[in-house]
């Protein structure tokens, strides 16, 4: 018990030093707080745990700071569980439960609005998409290989993919091709809609990207996916 004390100590010592250290600044400029921070462990400790909030907050996960710091102390000191593993799974299912219906939830109020604003169309498989930029050239078939500029992002505007770093691509930035079949289906719906030369802007209900297994560390499950998509040419 007494280690989970410290290491809650050490969050809410560091958390207060930067709260006042910022209400100081509002009023005059100070020298900054110095952290509490010291031994090389603590710095570990800190890093370490900041990398789990990190972690968790990107799975939108939440969790109970003080059971994590129990459950962290236990295991360090080699202490039984308090939970056997049937609860431990059940837990982690529940959890999982809960996050799939949060994701579809907000997912579907924010495909909702986003439908009703000026310049979005939706498709009839529920596809959001807006005309960023309009081109004149030809329209992609199922069977055809595409040459695309592209950038991914979720809702809280994290970036997951793309190929290219700015805000638009340049001459340096590799384009990137593939099948118009071989994507997630709202890309496959989209890239039919478009011609040579259109720049789209890809709302993506959760059941036409990655849907409940999501993707990778970064798509959560029901996760609605916001494209940025350049037709730049049929191959």
């Amino acid at each position: 018990m007494r280690a989970i004390y410290c290491v809650l100590s050490v969050t809410v010592v560091f958390a207060l030093g930067w709260t006042l250290s910022a209400q100081d600044t509002e009023k005059k400029p100070t020298a900054p707080v110095e952290s509490p921070l010291k031994t090389l462990e603590q710095k570990v400790g800190y890093a370490i745990g900041q990398n789990i909030s990190a972690s968790l907050k990107r799975q939108n996960l939440d969790v109970d700071i003080a059971a994590l710091a129990r459950g962290i102390a236990d295991g360090m000191a080699g202490r039984e569980s308090l939970l056997s593993d049937k609860e431990r799974d059940d837990a982690f299912a529940a959890m999982e439960q809960k996050k799939l219906r949060k994701n579809l939830e907000e997912g579907r109020k924010f495909l909702a609005a986003n439908g009703k604003k000026k310049g979005i169309k939706t498709t009839e498989s529920g596809l959001q998409y807006e005309v960023l930029r309009a081109g004149k050239g030809a329209t992609p078939k199922p069977t055809d290989t595409v040459e695309t500029h592209y950038k991914g992002r979720l809702l809280d505007g994290t970036v997951f993919d793309g190929s290219y770093e700015g805000d638009e691509p340049t001459k340096d930035d590799d384009t990137v091709s593939f099948g118009v079949t071989r994507v997630i289906k709202g890309w496959t719906e989209a890239l039919q809609l478009m011609k040579v030369g259109d720049k789209l802007r890809l709302y993506i209900p959760s059941e036409l990207a990655y849907g409940e297994r999501g993707s990778g560390k970064d798509i959560g499950p029901n996760s609605v996916l916001v494209f940025d998509i350049e037709l730049l040419g049929i191959q």
